[in-house]
């Protein structure tokens, strides 16, 4: 090896790389026999850049190829003495074992992460460290003060010993036996160098393993490296500025080649161009060159910007898509896709924003156009993904309604020996049947009973399930083995459905299922070293493993259509290319937070800085709005704020308008303009051919003789604020579904707290203290509630409330038994009307007869019970009850007078408030409300009275289960009622 010669080449932004590096290789040997070509061993950054660079090869016929090797397949080379590097899994593991004793001994430490997101962060530092070359001494000689956080000296506390640990194994992790081989590599070369030439192309040397090898292989006297999107309109100054301040601007697409010349000894001068083939558009390259200037130095623009001459050309190639939301983003970007398949132009979406990527995909299905998306589908979102995860998921927690249905709905359920149809049709039922009537976490008693009622299509199946449901249940914790032959098994029978044929359901079937198996292999052969975990960590551990599956495309893709990442950009030409999600924390994305070092304490322990990936991502958007003909693409806003635009294109169009003397303003506009050309296709392509008129606030006017002619007293309210519903839920026998995923709500609230006063009440001893008394209260309370409430949360909040009421409640009870005694409680009564005919039905919480015989009436209310305003105006119960003990309802205790009406409070400070049927200057007597009751109901038997939708509602927000069904939303409360007669 030779240490004063380097040999660097380099090819501007822009161009076809595979094509011209091949075109360069073959003009370098066209003078030479057709074998001297084999000789060549040619290094590659990827597999993509490496097929391309074969296809190039073979469109020129048959020859003798070099050999094609990748930079990363270094450290599979099997040379001798080094073993061979242990998997990156097991590491894994291992460290997530040290990570949860930090996290136990210091709860404080990034609180909220899991302890596998941490374990792959600090996999991740330790690789870092042996790629660049950095040992655990270097950290020895980090000097935190008192004046750091503790969380960097605990974390640099850790790192020491986690890196000693690992530094004296034995077993080589794939980033330090990367370099070892480079080194080895190296050491060979410099005793008996290669007599082949020998060629890096297209890596950048962004890690330190890379950059060691490349400096070698440019030091060889015939060896050479070749460097892709190297800018040939930086000037010295603004090379200069990448190390002008504290820290090095590693944020700027260039800053890798300096640093890389920095350790040849090179300047940008010395760099030679491969092939004399220049830029697509040279004058772009110059304004991109100085629209990504670094920051510090952005004062150059005025200084340089009248150096780029007319601008108007500069843009020419360049369209500016600025949609107003991502669906508005993907639709134009896929317009003008679909524009290059007709014109027969290769086109390409280089975008890092995968969820853009797959809208854009969507959008093409409308027409048939399938892209060769080059990352493919992440395994997690698979068929085979979501149903590995979702059975690690349910094995974490209990197994409710939602989960449960999810899964046997899930299309990979059941699939063996043709039992998905009858499988589909009894979920179906049980859905309806657990969504009505619970419970809220089915199990093998409630399963047993709906499968009783249709044993021959029911029993197996059920049997099935019950079995399944019991295998979800989880110790506390236990060895990451055990929790992976758990999941297989559990995954297989379910898939198998009833019959238990594993083997012939579609779980482990197809790309997806394939790749699925190949990693939970993985984890079940590397499950040795994982130690004890709980149920969540291990569905944790899934989750994360899972994502680095891809399942790649199946179908044909189109030939002319493409999606790429940034970095496959760089391997591939395209006539049009399309930058789309240029926001900020799209592209670029901004870098992940580092829990284990500060960006100071990575500087001096020569690690590289966070704007690394900046820089790197900088350096391929360079490369690719440096093409023939480029759409820049973003979104004002995404779903859930404003967006910022991407920062280099900020710059760009900054640049562009703040030069006006030379045309920015015009090429600006005109960008624009052509960007606009898509928005407005995607308009019109999204605006309905017909249009609908709005809703007419409905008012529906039902046959008499189908009108209801029962009703509860809770009704009466509802009939006067909302007849609507009384149409829906009592004519057209509507109801709203039951949710999947049922909550402690506060009808269930209501229900539970008043079977604890209904059971207090009838077996009240009133020769019990009042201490007595409470103890009771408590004892019904955790009974029912442990009996009705499935959730320990809602039961331990609940049964605090009643503890808070317990002696107020219980005081007052003894003040009730005092004046009189309850005759009726939670006991149907109903009176009837012969004009028309009706039956207005109630079942009170209580009434009492007191010691001269009157009743007095009682409510309980678990919120805040209504205004005397409330009762006046609608909320009718209590009076309407009142009324109905004066005409005998209620047989236990006949007709009786009325003394009073009282709500007593189950919640707050448990107060009972005495209804006085007055409000300011208005007042109301029972046999008032029975009146008005009755006209109310004569009129709704009238032909003409419609059941009008919302017509008095006490909120304008508020919901109900039938604004859907009456269209609510096409009109409001504000719109005029439109009657109609219907059958």
């Amino acid at each position: 090896m030779s240490e004063d010669i380097a040999s660097v080449y380099a090819l501007p932004p822009g161009v076809d790389f595979p094509r011209v590096l091949v075109a360069g290789l073959r003009a370098r040997f066209a003078d030479q026999p057709p074998e001297a070509l084999a000789r060549v061993t040619l290094y590659l950054n990827s597999g993509r850049m490496r097929r391309r660079v074969r296809e190039v090869f073979l469109e020129n016929g048959a020859l003798y190829l070099p050999r094609l090797l990748l930079v990363s397949d270094l450290g599979a080379d099997p040379l001798a003495g080094l073993p061979l590097p242990v998997p990156p899994l097991r590491r894994k593991l291992e460290l997530a074992q040290f990570v949860e004793q930090l996290t136990r001994a210091m709860p404080e430490f990034e609180a909220g992460a899991s302890q596998f997101a941490l374990a792959e962060s600090l996999y991740s530092l330790l690789a870092e460290m042996q790629s660049e070359g950095v040992h655990i001494d270097d950290l020895d000689q980090l000097e935190l003060t008192e004046t750091h956080a503790r969380h960097w000296q605990e974390s640099l506390r850790f790192i020491r010993i986690i890196a000693r640990y690992f530094d004296n194994d034995a077993e080589l992790d794939r980033e330090s036996r990367q370099r070892m081989v480079v080194e080895a590599v190296i050491e060979r070369w410099r005793e008996t160098p290669p007599a082949d030439p020998v060629i890096v192309a297209g890596s950048t040397g962004s890690h330190g393993a890379t950059s060691l090898f490349m400096q070698a292989v440019a030091r060889l006297e015939n060896g050479s490296i070749v460097l892709p999107g190297f800018d040939r309109d930086m000037t010295q100054a603004a090379w200069d500025s990448l190390y002008s301040g504290p820290f090095p601007l590693e944020d700027h697409p260039q800053f890798r080649y300096r640093s890389l010349l920095d350790k040849l000894g090179l300047s940008a001068e010395d760099v030679v161009d491969w092939d004399e083939i220049s830029a697509p558009d040279p004058g772009r390259n110059r304004l991109l060159s100085l629209a990504l200037r670094p920051a510090p130095v952005t004062d150059q623009w005025r200084r340089e910007g009248a150096g780029l001459g007319p601008l108007v050309p500069a843009c020419q190639g360049l369209s500016l898509i600025e949609a107003r939301d991502p669906r508005h983003e993907a639709l134009s970007i896929a317009l003008a896709l679909r524009d290059a398949v007709e014109r027969g132009v290769s086109s390409a979406l280089i975008t890092p924003d995968r969820l853009l990527a797959r809208r854009v995909s969507a959008a093409l299905d409308r027409w048939g156009i399938v892209p060769d998306d080059s990352a493919g589908q992440p395994l997690q979102q698979t068929a085979p993904g979501r149903f590995l995860r979702q059975i690690a998921a349910m094995r974490a927690r209990p197994v409710g309604i939602a989960d449960l249905i999810a899964l046997l709905k899930h299309p990979l359920t059941a699939t063996g020996e043709e039992e998905r149809g009858p499988h589909l049709r009894n979920t179906r039922e049980l859905e309806l049947r657990l969504r009505r009537y619970g419970p809220a976490f089915p199990d093998r008693e409630s399963l047993t009973k709906w499968a009783e009622k249709d044993p021959d299509s029911r029993e197996s199946w059920a049997q099935w399930l019950c079995d399944i449901l019991e295998d979800f249940a989880a110790p506390p914790a236990a060895a990451l083995t055990d929790h992976v032959e758990q999941h297989f098994r559990l995954a297989e029978r379910v898939a198998a459905g009833p019959s238990a044929a594993t083997e012939t359901s579609e779980l482990w079937r197809e790309a997806a299922g394939r790749e699925a198996r190949r990693l939970m292999e993985d984890l079940r052969s590397q499950s040795g070293f994982g130690g004890l975990l709980g149920a969540l960590d291990y569905a944790d551990l899934v989750n994360r493993h899972l994502q680095s599956g891809l399942v790649r495309q199946t179908l044909a893709a189109h030939p002319l259509i493409a999606i790429w990442g940034t970095l496959e950009a760089r391997a591939q030409g395209a006539e049009l290319v399309i930058c789309g999600g240029l926001n900020e924390g799209s592209w670029p994305e901004a870098p992940a937070p580092d829990p284990w070092f500060s960006r100071q304490m990575r500087l001096e322990s020569g690690l590289l800085l966070p704007e690394r990936q900046v820089g790197l991502s900088a350096h391929d958007f360079q490369q690719a709005v440096a093409g023939p003909q480029v759409i820049l693409s973003r979104c004002a806003r995404d779903a859930e704020a404003q967006t910022i635009p991407s920062r280099w294109l900020n710059r760009l169009l900054n640049l562009v308008d703040g030069l006006p003397d030379q045309g920015g303003t015009e090429a600006l506009a005109e960008m624009r303009g052509r960007g606009k050309r898509w928005l407005d296709l995607a308009d019109a392509l999204e605006t309905p051919r017909i249009t609908l008129e709005p809703a007419k606030r409905p008012s529906p006017r039902p046959p008499v003789d189908v009108r209801p002619r029962e009703l509860p007293v809770t009704a009466i309210e509802t009939l006067i604020r909302d007849p609507y519903d009384i149409y829906a839920k009592r004519i057209l026998k509507l109801r709203a579904l039951d949710p999947l995923r049922p909550e402690p709500d506060a009808l269930l609230r209501g229900q539970v707290l008043h079977q604890i006063v209904e059971t207090f009440v009838k077996t009240y001893d009133e020769t019990a203290t009042i201490e007595a008394a409470q103890a009771r209260l408590m004892e019904i309370a955790e009974e029912v509630m442990l009996r009705e409430i499935p959730w320990p949360s809602a039961q331990r909040i609940w049964l605090a409330r009643v503890r808070g009421i317990a002696e107020t409640f219980c005081r007052a009870e003894a003040e009730r038994r005092a004046q009189g005694a309850p005759m009726v409680v939670e006991k149907k009564g109903s009176v009837s009307l012969q004009n028309p005919i009706f039956t207005l039905t109630a079942k009170p919480d209580r009434i009492d007869i007191l010691e001269d015989g009157r009743a007095w009436i009682y409510d309980y209310k678990t919120g805040t019970p209504p205004s005397e305003r409330e009762v006046m105006a609608f909320n009718k119960q209590m009076l309407l009850e009142a009324a109905m003990v004066g005409r005998g309802a209620f047989e236990a205790i006949g007709p009786r007078e009325v003394a009073g009406m009282s709500y007593v409070r189950l919640g707050g400070d448990g107060a009972t408030t005495q209804i006085k049927g007055k409000s300011g200057d208005r007042s109301e007597t029972p046999e008032e409300s029975w009146e008005k009751f009755r006209k109310l109901i004569a009129r709704y038997f009238e032909p003409s009275q419609g059941f009008t939708a919302r017509r008095a509602p006490q909120k304008a927000r508020a919901r109900t289960d039938y604004d859907q069904v009456s269209r609510f939303g096409e009109w409001d409360v504000t719109d005029e009622v439109e009657g109609e007669d219907v059958s």
